[in-house]
């Protein structure tokens, strides 16, 4: 038996060398964007000071991207992780004879003229599923990987792209999730460290894939809602291997997870057309559900002290504040929060910014702010100038919010209990993914550019 003597100063000895790396590995987190949500996985930069007024002459860089591609970029550090597909001239064996991919009778709103879409077939030729690293200071490219060169197995919405999910990182490794393609495990340096095949993926109307990975700990997350069957599995993120997998009753959604630790359990809580769900991060375990969403739900949830609110807009609109204390089957009951059947998004997910939670109506350019506490409007229906149509989704930074429009155009608002516009910013090409803050810097990416605006 050791002698309390001795083990007392090895102990301080262990927490005097561990203490300055967890503070680092924190603080870096809370400095970078290491998911598509950001640190907090609310859309805040806590320490981002970005500006309010720039224009493509005055971005402190600018890089073409090869290939299409909506996700968001990532970063950790002073390094860039972005996905993209890349069209090849390689063509397949033999050209696809399935039918065109059916449009929704209300689809999703402003069109980019893209190959897919209305009267357009699954592509017949190969793609290069790509993974990418750039100089978060100089916007060069560092690295960049061909995870997979494969024929995509569904055409796609026309605004939809084969490279959609955002990547996630830990600060030790990033992960690029490309649906029915794969998920890859890449060390920074770019060194492939594992990668597994999830099955092939049938969306609704062929729409394509959308729902990005979540990470907690050494444990990766992925939810797989689509019109066979479909599950939600947890694998270990260090090696890749499965730990749990349960079966959702959902047809196709293109719902990120949201991971929280909450009621002394680990939640991952997952939206859904039927239900939305708690899981135990341990064993895949329902710990509670509630009903009352609309259909195609994509929208992330946000958490605000003890509540997850979660929102779907598609012919339709549901926002629901569940408690995380909650057990079982909650819907309809005196359990729930808060509840409004007006306005809430059908691609975009919530700012959550503070007390204050902003959403956008369906994809229009309709803005609302809530208290996330209550529900109570702030702001009703307030029509964002000239965007009319949004699929990025609000972020917030140094007392403002940033709101970018499908038409490249974006809003710089005053975090406030009224509609108070500071700037109008407007570039020469689309946006649909949500811009990113990392301290004084704005990334937003473009249909065709990545761009860095600020210090």
């Amino acid at each position: 038996m050791k002698s309390p003597c001795l083990a007392s100063p090895f102990l301080a000895f262990v927490a005097l060398i561990c203490l300055p790396w967890t503070i680092s590995l924190a603080q870096q987190q809370e400095a970078s964007w290491p998911s598509w949500r950001g640190p907090e996985h609310t859309g805040v930069a806590p320490s981002g000071t970005p500006p309010t007024e720039w224009s493509e002459d005055s971005a402190t860089w600018k890089v073409d991207l090869p290939g299409r591609g909506n996700a968001t970029p990532i970063v950790w550090g002073n390094r860039i992780f972005i996905a993209t597909a890349i069209e090849t001239d390689r063509a397949a064996d033999a050209a696809s004879d399935e039918p065109a991919a059916e449009e929704p009778p209300q689809g999703p709103g402003g069109r980019r003229g893209g190959r897919f879409g209305r009267g357009s077939s699954k592509p017949t030729n190969y793609y290069q599923y790509v993974a990418m690293c750039l100089d978060l200071e100089t916007g060069k490219t560092l690295w960049q990987k061909t995870a997979i060169e494969a024929v995509p197995s569904e055409a796609g919405h026309s605004d939809n792209t084969h490279a959609s999910a955002s990547p996630v990182t830990d600060g030790k490794h990033v992960y690029f999730f490309f649906g029915s393609q794969g998920l890859y495990c890449y060390t920074l340096d770019g060194d492939l460290v594992w990668s597994t095949d999830l099955g092939d993926m049938q969306t609704r109307a062929g729409f394509g894939e959308g729902a990005s990975p979540a990470l907690h700990g050494d444990t990766l997350v992925v939810n797989w809602d689509h019109e066979g069957p479909s599950f939600i599995t947890a694998l270990d993120a260090n090696t890749g291997q499965p730990r749990w997998k349960k079966d959702r009753d959902e047809r196709t959604t293109w719902v990120t997870p949201l991971i929280v630790e909450a009621a002394g359990k680990t939640q991952v809580i997952v939206n859904g057309s039927n239900r939305t769900r708690s899981y135990d991060l341990t064993n895949g375990d329902v710990i509670w559900e509630c009903g009352g969403q609309v259909g195609n739900p994509i929208p992330s949830p946000v958490i605000f002290e003890n509540l997850a609110i979660c929102m779907s807009g598609y012919r339709g609109a549901a926002i629901l504040a569940i408690p995380l204390d909650s057990t079982g089957d909650v819907t309809n009951s005196e359990t729930i929060a808060w509840q409004s059947e007006r306005n809430a998004p059908y691609v975009p997910s919530p700012l959550l910014y503070g007390e204050r939670l902003y959403y956008i109506k369906s994809n229009n350019g309709i803005l609302s702010i809530a208290n996330a506490r209550t529900g109570e409007l702030l702001v009703s229906a307030q029509r964002l100038g000239d965007i009319s149509n949004v699929y990025a989704s609000p972020v917030g930074a140094d007392g403002r919010v940033y709101i970018a429009g499908r038409d490249g155009t974006t809003m710089v608002l005053a975090d406030s209990d009224e509609y108070q516009v500071l700037a109008t910013n407007r570039l020469d090409e689309g946006i649909d993914a949500t811009p990113v803050v990392v301290g004084g810097k704005l990334l937003i990416r473009g249909y065709d550019h990545l761009f860095c605006f600020g210090e």
